[in-house]
């Protein structure tokens, strides 16, 4: 095409032309990137002529080393403008990414590189996070070792450290400084696959979940203008990690595509003190803040004042992404951090999505927003909500399985490598619709609120019960930031639900919180619901991304705890010990 168009001839575009060159055009000084590095106050800004050089640099250098056109590119980065400059360089020359998590074992690693066939890898000499180095190299060099797809690792340099290079291993800057920095963009069809991205199943084994050009583009870029009412100019911070879909949607793609100026966050909420979202808020002036509650219920631990020491005006639109968020929750983000003056967005979305589904905005102006709750549809979006007999409920003030009636750009297209999966997982249990795996209630006004997916809803005495409903009523309870509610097979009852609790630091009267806890779950919910066992724990067994593996807690409940599974995604897999333990002293208790 003569000169960088949205649009290449007969319907075929570039993603990467679309993030970078329309905008190259029109206003290359523009602040594409800014990232806050892990040492505090070390910001570097990049602008849409530098990506868009270094995209090409990159993108150049994959080529040189035999990188094709649907070629598998894996990328084991954390958030930096080289890992965003590494999606962009694989959608130039039609190479499709597959970002995993730089958190994530060497097992982890190798599993998703063999289940895509990558044929290279580009990664970090080392990441750096809360003031720790974490070794990226070391673990890339463990994982190829049984990746015989592998060709290349493209190695970066994130800190000043020496690693081992081998024969395979390319120094990724050295390279992009020889290279040219013109790289013709790939025309490609809208729905060429666009990248792939892992997420866990009920199963264990992760599916690689795949996204085309055309439409995931469309609807990344349409979800981030309106559900954040995102304006030309604002700084928008996105705190997930690129490893995760919200990283890939609203850290990269999104923002990019409608030219804003994108945070990148390298390190922790608590590094290196619980102020350090809001110090960030205030020396980058951001405008758009959106995280994850399992980081807003950590640091609503800590208190306000680390809060209130910073300047938040610049802050319009606060979002909440990855799980629902319980009120306290909510009420803390809305009231201390946003001082009751910015637009709360609960958005519900899923890897297969593509982007936001249900969110308080886009609205009419002005339009009610309830605490905790997604409420409306995004355009497009036709939620419907099912019964057991797959019949669809019609009406207010009911609740079911939530689907999804027609078609929309962003979703996923297939689980790559087993589209019989992709069809028995999403479209089997209710013929015609998309099934999320989540349940939800339709509120009187036509509201949806998200009450927790389908196979974490237990069954007491008849009563069907979202155990997110349980742990919401707990962690009303000012002792109790976080909760984590299983089921558990019940001799009367069918099933009984286990409460595993973290209370506050310095909490005395454990026992005086325990009935405290059954009363507030009597009175919220009902008798029926109030848990049978409440276990006091010192932390919860969580993902990287903050969910909590409630499959693990099933296990230490049900005394498999010989058969624990894949534990590699979590956090701290010292945990399970730690919950162990406490749940030997805990039975040895109640039986004396």
């Amino acid at each position: 095409p003569a000169g960088p168009a949205r649009w290449f001839l007969g319907g075929r575009l570039n993603v990467s032309v679309n993030c970078l060159d329309q905008h190259v055009e029109k206003s290359p000084n523009r602040v594409a990137l800014i990232w806050e590095r892990d040492e505090p106050g070390t910001a570097v800004h990049v602008t849409y002529r530098e990506l868009l050089d270094l995209t090409c640099r990159l993108a150049n250098t994959l080529k040189k080393y035999g990188i094709q056109k649907g070629d598998k590119v894996a990328i084991y980065m954390p958030v930096s403008p080289l890992s965003v400059a590494g999606m962009l360089a694989c959608a130039r020359i039609g190479a499709v990414h597959t970002v995993v998590f730089a958190g994530f074992s060497a097992e982890s690693l190798a599993g998703r590189i063999v289940d895509s066939g990558c044929k290279a890898v580009i990664t970090y000499n080392q990441g750096v996070r809360g003031g720790r180095i974490i070794e990226l190299k070391t673990t890339v060099d463990e994982a190829v070792k049984s990746c015989p797809s592998i060709k290349h690792v493209f190695v970066a340099q994130r800190t000043d450290n020496k690693v081992q290079m081998g024969d395979c291993d390319i120094p990724l800057e050295e390279e992009m400084t020889k290279a040219a920095s013109l790289c013709t963009p790939e025309s490609m069809d809208s729905e060429d696959m666009l990248f792939m991205l892992y997420t866990s199943g009920s199963t264990g084994k992760p599916k690689g979940i795949v996204h085309t050009q055309a439409g995931y583009l469309l609807y990344a870029a349409l979800t981030h203008k309106y559900v954040f009412d995102y304006q030309q100019g604002d700084v928008f911070g996105c705190v997930a990690d690129i490893g995760w879909i919200t990283g890939h949607s609203y850290v990269v793609y999104g923002p990019l595509c409608n030219g804003a100026t994108s945070v990148l966050f390298e390190s922790t909420p608590v590094y290196p003190d619980p102020g350090r979202y809001w110090e960030v808020v205030q020396r980058l002036k951001i405008n758009q803040f959106y995280a994850a509650p399992t980081a807003v219920r950590l640091l609503l631990n800590y208190g306000e004042e680390w809060v209130k020491k910073y300047d938040r005006s610049s802050l319009k639109t606060l979002g909440s992404v990855g799980e629902p968020i319980n009120k306290e929750a909510w009420q803390w983000f809305y009231q201390v951090v946003g001082e009751g003056r910015c637009t709360l967005v609960d958005t519900w979305w899923q890897t297969e999505t593509g982007g936001i589904c249900i969110a308080p905005r886009p609205s009419e102006e002005k339009a009610e927003i309830i605490p905790a709750m997604a409420m409306r549809p995004f355009f497009g979006i036709v939620p419907v909500l099912m019964d057991e007999n797959g019949k669809v409920i019609e009406g207010n003030d009911v609740s079911g399985a939530l689907c999804i009636a027609q078609p929309w750009p962003g979703m996923a297209r297939t689980i790559y490598g087993d589209h019989q999966r992709f069809v028995d997982v999403y479209f089997k249990a209710y013929p015609g619709y998309y099934f999320t795996g989540d349940g939800a209630y339709r509120t009187k006004k036509g509201y949806y609120q998200i009450t927790g997916r389908m196979d974490d809803v237990i069954n007491i005495s008849g009563h069907r019960l979202g155990t997110a409903e349980i742990e919401d009523a707990m962690a009303d309870h000012p002792e109790v930031p976080e909760t984590a509610v299983i089921g558990y097979p019940h001799k009367i009852k069918g099933e009984g639900a286990f409460a595993f609790v973290v209370l506050k630091e310095q909490v005395a009267h454990v026992d005086h919180v325990k009935e405290e806890l059954k009363t507030i779950v009597a009175s919220k919910i009902a008798k029926y619901a109030v848990p049978d066992h409440i276990l006091m724990v010192k932390r919860l067994p969580k993902t990287r991304s903050g969910k909590i593996m409630r499959r693990l807690l099933r296990k230490v409940v049900t005394e498999q705890s010989n058969d624990m599974g894949d534990v590699t995604t979590l956090d701290d897999p010292s945990v399970v010990k730690e919950i162990l333990d406490a749940y030997q002293k805990y039975k040895e208790k109640s039986s004396s």
